[in-house]
């Protein structure tokens, strides 16, 4: 089996941009899965959509490589076990222009970065995460699993960003002042973090505060 062969499962708006990613990284995008059949056998960014998740949960998908490019880091999360346990994989893509200290440590299990991006020695990337173009990870910061830092989002140092956070485009988690972005919550676009931040919390303004409970 060609093991550069990859199929891209959610049919949305950043879709293309998720593919391209895996493009640069020598991978051929074979074709795309949406969440139901409505949409079986349409084209779209020039890839067929071959069938539903269902359809394709029905196969072996044992050495078969999966692109997640879904939004959703619980829906995430979830598909990714399904493939895992039906024998498939969900390779770990870099973008070739983006800067990784050789001091990092970033999982081989799905973890997506974009271009641009910077991650600095001693940060620590787990499985699942997705790190968006030009996104800056400061040294000593960790990144528990499937947590999204987005486009141009600043992570400082000794930062803790909790599994299934979303740190929102532009925010900023300053160093030495916040250490710790509480597990599912959410920093909103352009955000200045200066303390840290609880579990199942949606924080935004300069500075952050937090305005509402996700629970």
């Amino acid at each position: 089996m060609n093991n550069k062969v990859i199929y891209a499962l959610g049919v949305g708006a950043s879709t293309p941009v998720f593919c391209e990613i895996a493009t640069a990284c020598g991978f051929y995008v074979a074709g795309l899965y949406h969440y139901n059949e409505t949409r079986t056998g349409e084209r779209v960014f020039g890839m067929e959509i071959k069938g539903s998740f269902e359809d394709l949960f029905k196969h072996n998908l044992e050495g078969m490589n999966f692109l997640l490019t879904m939004g959703d880091m619980d829906l995430r999360n979830e598909i990714t076990e399904k493939i895992q346990k039906a024998g498939g994989k969900t390779p770990t893509l870099i973008h070739p222009m983006t800067c990784v200290s050789p001091n990092s440590t970033i999982s081989d299990d799905g973890v997506v970065i974009g271009p641009m991006v910077v991650v600095q020695a001693g940060t620590v990337i787990s499985k699942g995460c997705v790190l968006r173009d030009m996104a800056l990870v400061c040294h000593n910061a960790q990144i528990d699993p499937f947590a999204f830092v987005g486009p141009k989002a600043l992570v400082g140092a000794f930062v803790h960003v909790n599994e299934f956070a979303f740190i929102g485009q532009a925010s900023t988690l300053v160093s030495h002042k916040a250490s710790s972005i509480g597990r599912h919550s959410l920093i909103g676009a352009g955000s200045v973090v200066t303390k840290n931040v609880g579990d199942n919390v949606v924080a935004v303004g300069v500075p952050a505060r937090d305005i509402k409970n996700k629970l």
